[in-house]
């Protein structure tokens, strides 16, 4: 059976304090180093410590996932490889949800300028709203309702430039809006192959087929059981026969290094295509599934195709909504578990213990437990780790969002 601990403590004190070659994953969303929300743990991007005490404490061929801010990544990633890891990949997780934070230069070159600029309306700005996506129901914002001075939720006045010099930069700003988070994959060294380590410590491999992603793509197969010709789908039913299948196997694609969350704004970015074979034209997209995987294109019944669109072939895991966020959870950078599950089962070999030295609000915990691994969780904060164990326990009440 599964276990799982939580500790309120600095991770590298903790860490000092455990096993060498103890741990068989390590799946974490540490600090980015931006001051978000001028959080005093957010200052900086964990240090060259903190990653050399996670590299002793993972058994040889143990893997890293760590998230990082697409401003701080290079930082994050320099100092996991200088303590040690090998860089294996970054993982790209997309969303659409993303809230631009970016200096209007106009109205400061008026507010430079002290000249008053006229108000002609009003806008809503930030508010979460509910959308729905099938049974699943997501948040419309990624920040709690709690941070509206950061992100300017509420009502805002529409003005027009006062002076001719704000009028010429009007439109001009100081940052793209947010719509990926990438997530360093790395890999602690060891000795022999691959094989060899995966037998003596059963670390050092990716689980594939666990996170392959499920596809309404059909399979053929010209000599399959009894000299018959066989087509299959990684769905249920099949759908048509493709002599020449990409990426054929019927438990779905290979995982890749991008995962989206499914919303109309990052479906929108994938066209329709037609595999290898070029664009798709006819039918409009269908609306998503409502688990994990996605089925985003129309069927277009008259064009071979490889795929049921571009958008499918990925993972795809919708932002956390206020169910699974759970009551009185007021940490701001919470992310889904649907997500953390996947990372977790991506590098954790079976029975395996998952470390997360920055628990924050304890998804990585739930996902790893959902998954059937025990469970380490490092928390500073007080309020946080009261916030972690009360979500771990309710969702192994059944209470939780699944």
């Amino acid at each position: 059976m599964p276990s799982f601990s939580l500790h309120n403590a600095d991770c590298l004190d903790f860490l000092k304090t455990m096993d060498d070659c103890s741990i068989d994953s390590i799946v974490t969303d540490p600090p980015y180093g931006i001051s978000f929300m001028g959080k005093k743990w957010d200052y900086d991007v964990p240090s060259l410590d903190i990653w050399k005490e996670c590299l002793r404490v993972l058994k040889p061929g143990g893997h890293l996932l760590a998230f990082a801010g697409t401003r701080t990544q290079h930082r994050m990633a320099v100092n996991i490889e200088d303590a040690g890891f090998e860089i294996r990949d970054m993982v790209a997780w997309v969303y659409g949800q993303g809230f631009p934070k970016s200096l209007d230069v106009s109205k400061a070159i008026d507010k430079l300028a002290g000249a008053k600029r006229e108000i002609i309306g009003q806008k809503t700005r930030g508010d979460v709203q509910a959308a729905k996506n099938n049974s699943v129901t997501i948040a419309a914002a990624h920040a709690n309702r709690n941070n509206k001075a950061i992100f300017g939720y509420g009502v805002e006045d529409i003005t027009v430039p006062a002076t001719p010099e704000a009028q010429q930069w009007e439109g001009w700003g100081t940052a793209l809006k947010p719509s990926l988070e990438p997530i360093t994959l790395a890999r602690k060294p060891f000795k022999g192959t691959v094989a060899a380590n995966v037998l003596e410590h059963g670390t050092g491999a990716i689980n594939v087929n666990g996170c392959r992603v499920e596809t309404t793509d059909s399979y053929y197969y010209p000599n399959g059981p009894g000299g018959k010709s066989h087509h299959y789908s990684s769905k249920k039913r099949s759908i048509e026969v493709r002599p020449n299948p990409t990426e054929s196997n019927p438990l779905g694609r290979w995982p890749a290094n991008l995962i989206h969350d499914g919303s109309d704004e990052v479906v929108g970015l994938f066209p329709r295509s037609n595999g290898q074979q070029g664009a798709i034209s006819g039918k409009e997209p269908s609306s998503k599934t409502s688990n994990v995987f996605g089925e985003y294109a129309g069927r277009n019944e008259s064009q071979p195709r490889n795929d049921s669109g571009s958008a499918a072939r990925f993972f795809y895991s919708p932002k956390v909504s206020k169910k699974e966020r759970g009551e009185g959870n007021n940490h701001p950078t919470v992310k889904p578990i649907a997500l953390m599950a996947y990372l977790c089962r991506l590098v954790t070999p079976p029975n395996g213990t998952v470390l997360d030295p920055f628990m924050g609000s304890g998804s990585t915990g739930i996902a790893a437990l959902q998954e059937g691994f025990s469970f380490v969780g490092v928390e500073r904060e007080p309020e946080y780790l009261a916030i972690a164990e009360r979500r771990i326990q309710n969702s192994l009440k059944g209470s939780m969002l699944r």
